[in-house]
């Protein structure tokens, strides 16, 4: 008799969005009632999305106040980063930029609505400028990148940019000085290279 390999149900849901390469992540949590386990991440799972590169880093953001927006953040290559956002705590406008070279949504963005309550994260492929604003106090962020952080390769956009367009949902009440002096993208910008 053949042996047959039964796979699990997968603990993602991965919806594409307008954007190629860009999904919005949906973890199924399994419960009983003492509460829940919920995955975040899954190479395997996650290889069919897109996110082929093994996870290099890991950090986690708090920011205190509503309206506050930190972005928008990307690397040049050789650093170029696929990151996964998830909300752990709050709810935040998490936008992620499309800045590839030669790209058909080339400075198109998608925002999304991520929440401790949602369980929702995105995952943003290579060629792409983050951010995001809270949309209450007391949030908190974790990102997965496929590369390290390097400061001679980081790139950013301000979350302002006319170009750029992005419309945030609240007032911005709050930005770091180094984000408040990202530049605008000028008229001869092409993008970047993946």
């Amino acid at each position: 008799m053949e042996d047959l390999e039964i796979k699990p149900p997968s603990r993602f849901d991965f919806q594409p969005t307008s954007l190629d390469g860009l999904f919005v992540v949906e973890r199924k949590p399994i419960g009983d009632p003492r509460g829940f386990l919920c995955r975040l991440f899954c190479a395997e799972a996650f290889q069919s999305a897109g996110l082929k590169k093994p996870v290099a880093q890991i950090n986690h953001t708090y920011t205190a106040k509503k309206g506050g927006v930190r972005g928008l953040h990307f690397q040049h290559p050789p650093h170029a980063e696929c990151k996964l956002v998830s909300c752990l705590r709050g709810e935040v406008y998490d936008v992620a930029l499309d800045l590839r070279k030669g790209s058909p949504t080339f400075l198109r963005w998608h925002g999304e609505i991520l929440s401790a309550a949602n369980r929702k994260g995105l995952l943003i492929p290579e060629g792409f400028a983050h951010g995001f604003q809270t949309l209450v106090d007391d949030c908190e962020l974790l990102y997965l990148h496929t590369a390290p952080f390097c400061e001679g390769s980081e790139g950013a956009v301000h979350y302002a940019d006319p170009r750029a367009g992005v419309v945030w949902p609240i007032p911005v009440t709050d930005v770091s000085e180094r984000d408040g002096r990202h530049p605008f993208m000028d008229r001869h910008f092409q993008g970047v290279a993946v």
